[in-house]
């Protein structure tokens, strides 16, 4: 898999993270430097490992499904795109007394952003892609983008956050059809 790929693929991963941090950004009212490199770490940090868990799980599994796994690729990023797509469709109000910054808040926080990263791991797995290096890019990017996120939503609000996540989700979906199509030709 080129670069070019894993380098969309982590943008498209990390656009939940981003959606995150500008809502902490918004939250807190005294930002400084190092909320927005907490935040950053954590999304970063688990968005690396998570695919290489997903990637450890589907070693197992690729001998059974070498003939359907583009399918399953396609099928995760789909999927995963979507739910992208659809939850930034619905309204959802600001929690009152959310601290992004507290370990336990930026632990659940991170889990739930990278859960996506974990099927991808999986899909990467089923296209026998070595996974350390897509792993630290997803997570180079994932804090990047987080740590620019914390500073846009502590400065703009939520102006970028719905269209940051239905971005990612057609660039999931994207990546995702173009597999398909390559290997069905």
């Amino acid at each position: 898999m080129s670069v070019v790929y894993v380098v969309l693929i982590a943008f498209g991963l990390s656009m939940d993270a981003f959606a995150v941090s500008i809502t902490s950004g918004l939250v807190i009212k005294q930002l400084k430097v190092s909320h927005a490199f907490r935040i950053a770490l954590f999304f970063g940090s688990f968005q690396a490992i998570m695919p290489l868990m997903g990637w450890l799980a589907g070693i197992g599994m690729r001998t059974f499904v070498s003939a359907i796994d583009h399918w399953i690729v396609f099928t995760l990023l789909s999927f995963i795109g979507g739910k992208m797509i659809f939850q930034s469709m619905r309204p959802g109000p600001r929690e009152a007394g959310f601290d992004p910054t507290n370990i336990m808040t930026l632990s659940a926080l991170s889990i739930a952003t990278s859960l996506d990263a974990l099927a991808v791991g999986l899909s990467l797995s089923f296209l026998n892609v070595a996974i350390l290096s897509p792993a630290v890019i997803i997570g180079v990017i994932t804090f990047a983008v987080s740590f620019l996120g914390t500073f846009i939503g502590n400065r703009f609000g939520h102006f970028f956050e719905q269209k940051a996540q239905v971005a990612g989700g057609l660039l999931l979906i994207g990546i995702g059809i173009k597999i398909l199509i390559e290997h069905s030709v």
